[in-house]
């Protein structure tokens, strides 16, 4: 009946022209009112400015303060999609818009100084930190996939990745893998980290406990005589191990293994990189599920 009856007394590029103008005016109220709740930094000696460099850069901290660091409006997306609430948001002037977000503070902060806190080179931002996912008390995977001494954080996190995409139930990182809390593992994972079950044990006897408290049997991906191949093996409910693609499986962690397996391939050729022999073997646990 409103618009009739403006019609009737108003060319229809008035009416038009009227109301952009109000959904204009009622867009700049919301914004005004997002960045209000948003306070600015300007120093790179402000405390929260010092906490988000540290969370990038030391695995020691991050696990004293229960938080990590994380980069990026994908992350963002997928840890609300996961339920998970920012401690800290850090907005990049001139980077994404601030946006209306469920956080515990928020910041804003010039290009240089974001620059400065951000562990990754150029990013539109933004930086945000969570807690670290909490773990079911009780827990007993169907599969489970091993990393041992993997330490590129890219790979480790393309393995947890993988892992959630095909539905293993458990990655474990034994010995020197990369954290995978860093924020570069973080990135890799595309969200996965969120949602995947990641269990980081010291050594090879924590490791056998862990195993041995799942009741799985353990398969090592090694190159030896004895190793079968993983085309005619059954590995529906498992757990495999695959290591760092220079020094392979530990002697340690061989000897607790049930069986040994290798991925056929051409003669000649170089080994996997850990992340892709570490993804083959998962597609063949899931496929033999299905």
């Amino acid at each position: 009946a409103w618009k009739t009856a403006a019609e009737n007394y108003f060319p229809r590029r008035i009416v038009i022209i009227i109301f952009l103008c109000y959904h204009k005016f009622i867009t700049l109220q919301y914004r005004e009112r997002v960045v209000r709740t948003v306070e600015k930094i300007t120093s790179r000696k402000n405390r929260i400015i010092a906490h988000l460099r540290q969370l990038g850069r030391d695995a020691g901290y991050r696990r004293e303060c229960g938080e990590f660091l994380c980069d990026g409006e994908k992350l963002l997306t997928e840890a609300i999609a996961a339920g998970m609430e920012p401690r800290i948001l850090l907005w990049k002037e001139n980077g994404t818009p601030v946006r209306d977000i469920a956080a515990g503070s928020q910041f804003l902060a010039p290009e240089d100084l974001f620059d400065y806190a951000s562990p990754m080179i150029n990013s539109p931002g933004p930086l945000f930190t969570l807690s670290f996912p909490e773990k079911p008390e009780r827990f007993t995977p169907r599969c489970a996939l091993v990393l041992e001494n993997v330490q590129d954080p890219g790979n480790v996190g393309t393995v947890i990745r993988t892992a959630n995409a095909f539905g293993i139930d458990a990655v474990v990182l034994a010995g020197a893998c990369a954290d995978p809390y860093h924020p570069r593992t973080v990135r890799a994972t595309m969200g996965a980290v969120f949602r995947q079950y990641i269990l980081c044990v010291n050594d090879p006897e924590e490791l056998k406990t862990v195993i041995k408290s799942w009741d799985l049997p353990l398969y090592g991906a090694v190159l030896s005589e004895r190793a079968q191949n993983v085309l005619g093996c059954e590995l529906a409910e498992s757990a495999v191990a695959v290591g760092s693609e220079g020094k392979g499986l530990s002697a340690e962690v061989r000897a607790m293994c049930d069986g040994e397996l290798i991925i056929p391939m051409q003669s000649g050729s170089e080994s996997l990189n850990a992340a892709v022999a570490a993804s083959i073997l998962m597609w063949e646990m899931r496929g033999r599920r299905q």
